[in-house]
């Protein structure tokens, strides 16, 4: 049960207060004398209300009324101040420090009883208040996780659907979620970017949904004209995840775009070069590369990571940002342990899944 905490030194001045005090239901009622004691007992109670003197054994309500605001969770509690003197100054001044209203002494016990109700009945709407906006905040966090999740879900099962046209696994794409996100937080992107690209990435070859099995499954090599078509999986996938109004697939629907282009404007399909690539498609250009080269393929042995990095360097400027490529070399021991994590041979774990 909450607690009136009432500072008065003068014994009958703190009966009668207390008497009148404890006609007011629903609380129970402390008496100190000191500021010392009201310190204590402030931190102990956390006291509904104070009811405080402003001449005290051991200094003016004044000082104290800064302290006490200044304790945890008292910065809203009511101060009804109390005072022998009726100057005009000492009002104001008790007021500016922090009490929330004022009382001449001898106190009236309506008078009290009113202003005390009044008091407390403020602090009880504003802490119902307080209660409704953390419960609302409680509740908004829970529907976005909700919403979050469930986009998450969409997201990596449309990734999938991509992936089963193709020869790569699984494991790719979480990999690859794995990397970009790495490499994102290695070069100072926000936390929100990081978790963005984790779960766009995956998203990247979408557009191969449109691309004719005789030329996605082909074991060779293609033809000019069967690389032209494959190359159209870029702009199918960035009509297929465009104009959204989530930020997550319009992040995917860049990387769907320029995952091919290269920094010095040689890739496609929009021959873009340098900085004007997103760096979100300049991230997994780099990612999607370096597992590509490391996996196993129907048309193709998987590389070593030496060869595979070797090729990286070699197209440092050229096919990647050089920052990133950087970036890439400085973490490069935890890529080799997601790589190992997440191998074509191991089930990905359900938690684990983009």
């Amino acid at each position: 049960m909450s607690c009136i905490l009432i500072v008065e030194d003068q014994p009958i001045d703190a009966a009668l207060l207390r008497k009148y005090a404890e006609e007011i239901e629903g609380y129970t009622v402390q008496t100190v004398g000191t500021l010392a004691d009201a310190r204590l007992t402030s931190l102990r109670e956390h006291p509904a209300l104070v009811v405080l003197d402003y001449h005290l054994p051991d200094g003016h309500a004044i000082s104290f009324l800064g302290e006490f605001r200044a304790l945890a969770g008292m910065g809203d509690t009511p101060v009804l101040a109390l005072s022998a003197d009726d100057a005009v100054g000492i009002r104001r001044t008790m007021l500016e420090a922090g009490a929330n209203d004022f009382i001449i002494k001898p106190v009236d016990r309506v008078e009290f009883k009113t202003r005390a109700l009044n008091l407390l009945e403020l602090r009880a709407s504003r802490l119902a208040l307080s209660d409704r906006a953390e419960w609302l905040m409680h509740e908004v966090q829970l529907a976005t996780k909700a919403i979050r999740l469930r986009e998450r879900e969409t997201v990596y099962r449309l990734a999938r659907a991509a992936e089963f046209r193709d020869s790569e696994t699984g494991a790719h794409l979480v990999r690859m979620a794995h990397y970009c996100e790495l490499l994102a937080r290695t070069v100072g992107e926000s936390d929100a970017m990081c978790e963005t690209i984790f779960l766009a990435a995956p998203m990247h070859d979408i557009g191969k949904v449109a691309t004719p099995d005789s030329i996605l499954l082909k074991p060779g090599r293609h033809t000019t004209d069967e690389f032209a078509i494959m190359k159209a999986h870029a702009r199918d996938g960035y009509d297929i995840l465009r104009d959204s109004e989530s930020a997550l697939l319009r992040m995917a629907a860049d990387i769907a775009l320029t995952h091919h282009e290269r920094f010095d404007g040689r890739g496609y399909p929009l021959g873009v070069r340098g900085v004007a690539i997103p760096l979100s498609g300049r991230i997994v250009a780099l990612a999607d590369v370096f597992d590509a080269l490391t996996s196993k393929r129907v048309y193709k042995e998987a590389w070593s990571v030496d060869r595979a990095c070797a090729e990286i360097d070699g197209g440092r400027g050229t096919h990647f940002d050089p920052y990133l490529v950087d970036a890439f070399y400085d973490v490069l021991p935890e890529i080799l342990r997601i790589r190992e994590l997440y191998a074509d041979t191991r089930a990905v774990p359900e938690s684990d899944a983009v």
